[in-house]
């Protein structure tokens, strides 16, 4: 997530020219593990810890996302090692490239964005055109009505301190295009540190409660927000960008219309 430098993002040959076929690929983001090893399936040499879908996946684990085995990864020798300016860190990618890696870092700020990039990755590592479930999901998304109201939210990502949805996030255009307009919206930081009782005293019509990355549940979350609305959501749905984008927008929303105080 936040606070550390934003890693170089380039668009030389990793910017979309396909590799042939038995390209070897490590990923350093989940939603980017998902999406590869569903369009396709072998390509995949190494992926983070936390790559947790599939969850068949077999590759060799090569540490976290903020925290990789560079030399374990350079000991994979893979073509391309994907990765994203949010997800990971720079050090780390330069130090893959010093070892003369290709490197593909993604953007991801809004859903069209998301599905521009997946198009880039997926050729990239090999795909012969867009896959199907991507197709699916950019459907879905821009067949979206306009929604019938539009409801204010407080949408927390951590606790101890509380963190919380800022600006220029993949998950408040998700929330906007479904009716949510988180209030820190506009915050100079992405995901800035708000005391608990300033988020209470925003008088949001709900808060919006993923579970991940931290794991917000029925018992620990609401208890904070006494009195408001408080919609448990899958932080999949919510944050990943990949094969959950197809049935995000149906999940999400029952999610939201079930929020409950």
């Amino acid at each position: 997530m936040p606070d550390h430098p934003r890693p170089r993002v380039r668009r030389g040959r990793s910017g979309g020219s396909p590799r042939p076929f038995g390209a070897r690929v490590v990923s350093l983001v989940p939603s980017l593990t998902e999406a590869v090893a569903r369009t396709l399936p072998g390509a995949l040499v190494g992926a983070t810890g936390w790559c947790s879908r599939p969850r068949e996946l077999d590759v060799v684990r090569i540490g976290g996302t903020k925290n990789p085995d560079v030399e374990k990864i350079i000991a994979l020798a893979p073509d391309l090692v994907i990765a994203n300016e949010e997800e990971n860190r720079a050090p780390d990618l330069d130090a893959l490239r010093a070892a003369g890696l290709d490197v593909l870092v993604t953007e991801v700020r809004s859903v069209p964005q998301a599905v521009t990039e997946l198009d880039r990755v997926l050729t990239a590592c090999g795909a012969a055109g867009r896959p199907g479930w991507l197709a699916e999901a950019a459907e879905a998304w821009a067949a979206l009505p306009e929604p019938a109201e539009r409801r204010t939210a407080v949408v927390p990502v951590w606790r101890r301190p509380w963190m919380v949805l800022g600006r220029d996030t993949f998950a408040g255009d998700v929330l906007a295009r479904l009716g949510v307009d988180h209030v820190y919206a506009h915050h100079p930081e992405r995901y800035p540190r708000i005391p608990l009782d300033e988020l209470r005293a925003r008088e949001p019509d709900l808060v919006v409660l993923p579970d991940e990355p931290y794991r917000f549940t029925a018992d620990d979350g609401p208890e904070a927000f006494r009195g408001l609305p408080c919609a448990l959501v899958s932080g999949r749905h919510l944050t990943w960008y990949g094969p959950s984008l197809t049935e995000a927008p149906r999940v999400l929303a029952g999610a939201l219309r079930a929020a409950r105080r």
